[in-house]
């Protein structure tokens, strides 16, 4: 099978848009966008979709409407829980300047009564990757993880925890944090592993949205099982990815009053910082 690329994927066909012309339906007003899309079965887990998932097709929604290609952080706050079918994208201009623009983009899906109801809605800072200097100066370090074929893949996750985002990503789990794969969970509340797309469609700036929410959560880690909805997160793009798989990083530090944090760090083959994000999540209820 030849490897998926960028543009003809997976990733890209179920992220894909369509864009409405003015006068279509609610049309659009100067400075905003609308888009229909049909949000995929396979990127969803227990039935809600991805919140990764969705942070994609809302970057290639602003990455359409605003004059710069790339997202630089975005941030989004997840209102109600979205199913797959169709949806409604919508986005507006908010600022633009020469170096960055900003917009904003909300998602909507559909009631029994024909209502809209929104499900997420996101600000975000878009820039050209391409036109960053290459001064760099950082502590951080890559995550000291097993070469990929020592870290384990799906088939080592017991069946009832296979989701159907489960075969649309290569996830490959470093041991040390996978314990709760063989019932033993270390209670420590972290998460590592290589990240790639299962058909090898290879990483950009709009998968990084994807890649920051896509590891198991670290509560699997600290015995704590089940669903754990995310409520915002904040994703920050830094550089666009070296061919080659990914490493990331999932850490959290405080669990508290119900929610917890997930800093997450995602790391190229280069040995550079891609992508950063900070997540607020339920607790699972066990």
């Amino acid at each position: 099978m030849a490897q998926a690329t960028i543009g003809n994927s997976e990733f890209d066909r179920d992220t894909a848009l369509r864009p409405r012309t003015p006068g279509e339906g609610d049309g659009a007003a100067p400075g905003t966008a609308v888009y229909d899309v049909d949000l995929s079965e396979g990127w969803t887990i227990l039935g809600a979709v991805n919140g990764g998932y969705l942070l994609s097709v809302l970057g290639r929604a602003l990455g359409d409407a605003l004059p710069h290609p790339d997202p630089f952080t975005i941030t989004a706050h997840y209102l109600t829980t979205s199913r797959s079918g169709p949806a409604v994208v919508r986005t507006r201009m908010v600022r633009t300047g020469r170096r960055l623009s900003t917009g904003q983009a909300s998602l909507f899906q559909f009631a029994e009564d024909g209502t809209e109801v929104e499900r997420i809605r996101v600000l975000a800072t878009y820039g050209d990757l391409d036109a960053l200097t290459d001064d760099v100066r950082t502590t951080a370090k890559p995550p000291a993880m097993p070469p990929l074929e020592h870290c384990l893949g799906s088939d080592a996750v017991p069946p009832h925890l296979i989701s159907e985002l489960t075969g649309r990503l290569d996830l490959r789990l470093d041991p040390a944090t996978a314990n709760w794969i063989k019932g033993e969970p270390s209670g420590r509340g972290e998460t590592r592993g290589w990240f790639g797309l299962a058909d090898g469609r290879p990483a950009d700036a709009l998968s990084l949205l994807l890649a920051v929410d896509a590891l198991p959560p670290t509560t699997f880690e600290m015995g704590l099982p089940g669903w754990v909805p995310t409520v915002e997160l904040t994703a920050h793009v830094r550089r666009r990815p070296a061919p080659g798989p990914l490493r990331v990083t999932v850490t959290t530090r405080n669990l508290a009053g119900g929610f917890l944090e997930e800093d997450v760090e995602v790391w190229d083959t280069e040995d550079r910082l891609v992508a950063q994000a900070r997540q607020l999540a339920v607790t699972p209820r066990g």
